[in-house]
This record gives structure tokens, C-alpha cells and sequence, in this order.
């Protein structure tokens, strides 16, 4: 804890109140980190709020993410989504299209429950 003064305003006038105690305050936490999905991309990350490591594709459709997506190869889940391809897209914790776990609109996303991988994704 830190002493500082408080400044209070008062009928266009201000005064210092000297010798309050306060704590500081809590930190404010990261802002989400989805504005790094390009448009016409379909986004997935390795953490919550679009945090950790990003793989996107342009494509409207993969069978196989773990093909160029570092973090599914190396077996990490997908904690978070962020759609901007201009259409649904719908995603799979199987290659080829199979077993189907979500989908996420055009201009949206957020985070997922996080205990799968996304290894293919198409049109909705």
C-alpha cells in the first residue's frame, strides 16, 4: 500500500486530501487478441480471447489442419475461434470432415470449451 493525496473537485474549486491510504488498482485484463485474424480467414488459437498461437486459413474448406497448424501438430487443443470468411463455418475434431463439434457465423467467434482439436473445417 501507498500514501497518496486525493484530488476532489467541488463547486469548480479543488482540494487535496492528504494522507489516504489506498491499494493499487487491479490490472485490467488483455484485450482480446482476435483483431489479428485478417479478413476472408477462418482463425483458430492455442489460448482463450484469441491469445497464444494463431493458425488461419483462407480456404473455405480443409481436411486436414494439422497439416500446416504448428500448434494441432503438436497436439495442443483449440481454446478459442474468430470467424471472417463471409460465411459460417462449420469445424470437426476429426480429419475429412468427420465428427462435427461446432460452428461459428460469419464476424464472430470466441472461446471454446477447450479440450479438443479442430482437424478439419468447412462451409455451414
Amino acid at each position: 500500500m501507498r500514501k497518496i493525496g486525493t484530488l476532489v473537485a467541488t463547486a469548480g474549486a479543488a482540494v487535496l486530501l492528504a494522507g489516504l491510504t489506498t491499494s493499487p488498482a487491479p490490472a485490467t485484463p488483455a484485450a482480446p487478441a482476435y483483431g489479428n485474424c485478417a479478413d476472408k480467414y477462418f482463425c483458430i488459437y492455442s489460448d482463450w480471447n484469441g491469445g497464444g498461437t494463431r493458425c488461419q486459413w483462407s480456404q473455405a474448406k480443409l481436411a486436414n489442419t494439422a497439416d500446416n497448424c504448428s500448434f494441432i501438430q503438436r497436439g495442443q487443443n483449440v481454446r478459442s475461434v474468430w470467424n471472417k470468411t463471409g460465411h459460417r463455418v462449420q469445424y470437426y475434431t476429426q480429419t475429412n470432415y468427420k465428427n462435427r463439434v461446432g460452428s461459428t457465423p460469419n464476424g464472430s467467434g470466441g472461446n471454446l470449451q477447450g479440450n479438443y482439436q479442430i482437424r478439419s473445417f468447412k462451409p455451414g
